[in-house]
């Protein structure tokens, strides 16, 4: 821009100037907010997580958002377990596959989790099956949670794997680590398979 111009143009620079500063000291903290580690819940009762399920839509339960946080949590106690996990997830993993472990693979998580999800029966929330890395050595699986009929990409992630069935949640679409994408086609199929887990595992969710 020419000097002719910036006299004809005398409230332009200083609003142009003022968007850059406001850019430089605000961009960096609000793409921190937009990608967040998940949290690991701290009981079968974890306040923040059911307040995070309720604030999806003025539709959901409460009652359903409580009994969702109980059973996810529950899932991750009771399976690790049955499951004896050890430490890291990737071990549990190598056992699992050779055999020396029940269960402990991240999709088997998801499975036991969405089928205990299903079969609560809910009408205010949904699950979905997520996966990322799809089709690769590092694909991992989680349950995705979201009001009914709301868009996968505002959902919640319920992560038992990642800490080795201590749940970890927090949003789909914010998780650093991973790029989360739905499978219905993979939830209809993981639907119609009995539990991967001791049948009677579980509780009134």
């Amino acid at each position: 821009m020419s000097l002719t111009n910036l006299r004809n143009a005398p409230f332009c620079l200083p609003i142009a100037v003022a968007a850059w500063i406001f850019f430089v000291n605000c961009a960096p903290s609000a793409m921190a907010r937009e990608r967040q580690h998940p949290v690991m819940a701290t009981s079968a009762d974890d306040a923040r997580l059911r307040n995070q399920l309720i604030s999806l839509s003025p539709t959901v339960s409460q009652d359903e958002a409580r009994r969702v946080v109980r059973c996810a949590y529950n899932t991750g106690v009771e399976l690790r377990r049955e499951w004896q996990v050890v430490w890291p997830p990737g071990l549990q993993v190598v056992l699992a596959n050779t055999g020396k472990k029940k269960g402990g693979l991240c999709y088997q998580w998801a499975t036991e989790l969405l089928l205990r999800l299903d079969s609560m029966k809910l009408q205010t929330l949904e699950p979905h099956w997520a996966e990322s890395f799809a089709n690769r050595f590092s694909e991992h699986n989680v349950i995705v949670i979201t009001a009914k009929g709301q868009p996968f990409e505002q959902g919640i992630l319920l992560d038992n794997w990642r800490y080795g069935g201590h749940l970890v949640y927090g949003r789909a679409a914010a998780d650093p680590e991973y790029k989360w994408t739905e499978n219905s086609g993979e939830a209809a199929r993981r639907l119609k398979m009995k539990s991967i887990s001791v049948s009677g595992i579980g509780g009134p969710w």
